[in-house]
């Protein structure tokens, strides 16, 4: 592992759940006056941190500075970037975020900029998302699972659409904690879908990986997705189950 990489692991363990820690800090935001004079620095440690700032403070005029930034040489500089543009969500990041991830050769980079497609809530960003899903790395592919879960706040059709790779990744992912969000993102989704046959199908896949699934965190995560749902055939298969032991 380089200096880089290194580095870029310290970040993530920095934002392990993107911006979880920084939402609940209470020390005074940066000013962004300052920060936004910082991402235009010849340094790229103090672009670095201007980039983070706006991971906590959101700022319009920064959106473009941020954009330029996603091709910096520094993968510090790109990651942090990403995750500034995922605080700061405007259709116009959608395109330069899609270019970028395409192109991305860094692991830790292309996770941030899928975490912030997700934030988008773009029907661009679906193609994007389902390739992440599946092909790229487990840390990639995690984020992608839960990002497509976005498509309930879009239409119909965005929806459905985003149903298939979902189930693909519950039935075939080799990492348990991607099933997981898979099958968290199929029941935010199924929510919102009318009872219908891509209803009914995303359904069975759920049912399938409660009964079928090896791994324990999974068939908890798949049974706390149907209880929200609140779907008939799945509360009566979790009763069931549970008058069996079985889960």
């Amino acid at each position: 592992m380089n200096d880089d990489e290194q580095s870029l692991l310290e970040f993530e363990d920095d934002l392990e759940s993107p911006l979880d820690e920084l939402e609940a800090d209470q020390t005074p935001p940066p000013d962004p006056e300052q920060m936004l004079a910082l991402l235009s620095s010849p340094d790229s440690s103090q672009r670095m941190i201007a980039a983070r700032a706006f991971s906590q403070i959101q700022d319009e005029r920064a959106i473009p500075l941020l954009v330029a930034l996603l091709k910096d040489v520094c993968p510090l500089v790109r990651v942090s970037v990403a995750y500034g543009l995922g605080r700061n969500p405007s259709p116009e990041t959608v395109e330069p975020l899609i270019e970028q991830y395409h192109q991305e050769w860094n692991g830790y980079v292309r996770k941030g900029l899928i975490w912030a497609l997700g934030n988008c809530r773009d029907r661009r960003t679906l193609n994007p998302l389902t390739k992440a899903l599946r092909t790229d790395i487990p840390a990639v592919r995690l984020w992608a699972a839960s990002s497509l879960a976005q498509m309930a706040k879009l239409e119909y059709e965005d929806m459905i659409a985003a149903i298939p790779p979902l189930i693909e990744g519950l039935r075939q992912d080799s990492i348990p904690a991607v099933r997981s969000n898979c099958a968290w993102s199929i029941g935010q989704l199924c929510r919102e879908l009318p009872s219908n046959v891509v209803y009914a199908t995303a359904i069975d896949a759920l049912l399938e990986t409660l009964v079928e699934d090896q791994d324990m965190g999974v068939t908890e995560d798949t049974k706390t997705a149907l209880l929200r749902v609140g779907d008939p055939r799945g509360l009566q298969m979790i009763e069931e189950l549970e008058l069996e032991g079985l889960v």
